[in-house]
């Protein structure tokens, strides 16, 4: 199961949470601006997103409040979101339809939280074959529980994201025959998304057990298993 303890300082728990969650959706958000960039689409960076700075792309309810909110209610910061990159599908090059730019701009964002996610327990394994008293000593280390944490979350945000649901990135992936479907359940995806995160049945399938698959596959890619995932 999926075991990250909290410890009783919530401020080293704000920090060790909230510090990869902004790095993670800056990343994110960075992604889809490089990607269109590089199809042509330069509005991202007209509009200055088209940079690592968390500044430019924090929203301060869903890349800070809620996840603070879920860590202070002893939870961990799974989920949240930052201000969506502006993409201009109409400005991409030649060598790609819209659709098929729209797609591999909604994909980046995903991908880049799974490279992050491999990076996480690729230094970590690193580390506790060259140097193990970085990670755990008679308890995990600072560094040990932010790449835990880093880990974890960036699987999360890359399963969530590819949820088949609009705006999540998983939407541009339906084929054109759903556009309709799309278009139908769009004003009402914040409503959907909150049934997925509260019915147990559903998030259990659509998250928890997707991520937990995701996470024991890399961990044994990397024959590491990070403390408190099992």
């Amino acid at each position: 199961m999926l075991a990250l303890s909290l410890s009783k300082n919530l401020l080293v728990d704000l920090v060790i949470y909230l510090v990869p969650m902004v790095l993670s959706l800056s990343v994110h958000e960075y992604a889809h601006a490089w990607m269109a960039f590089r199809l042509g689409d330069d509005t991202a960076s007209r509009e200055g997103r088209l940079t690592l700075n968390p500044m430019a792309h924090i929203d301060v309810f869903g890349t800070l409040l809620i996840p603070a909110f879920n860590v202070l209610l002893g939870g961990f910061a799974l989920i949240g979101w930052a201000k969506p990159v502006p993409v201009r599908p109409v400005r991409f090059n030649r060598k790609v339809t819209m659709r098929v730019g729209m797609i591999l701009t909604a994909v980046a964002g995903p991908l880049s939280n799974l490279m992050m996610a491999v990076a996480s327990i690729g230094l970590a394994a690193l580390l506790i074959r060259v140097a193990p008293e970085w990670l755990m000593g008679d308890r995990p280390t600072g560094l040990a529980k932010l790449l835990q944490a880093m880990f974890i979350l960036n699987i999360g945000l890359f399963i969530f994201n590819l949820l088949p649901l609009p705006p999540l990135d998983g939407s541009r992936l339906l084929p054109r025959s759903m556009d309709g479907f799309v278009t139908h359940v769009s004003p009402y995806s914040f409503i959907l998304l909150l049934v997925v995160i509260n019915i147990p049945f559903l998030r259990e399938t659509l998250l928890v057990q997707p991520v937990m698959l995701t996470v024991r596959l890399l961990q044994t890619v990397f024959s590491t298993q990070l403390w408190g995932v099992a």
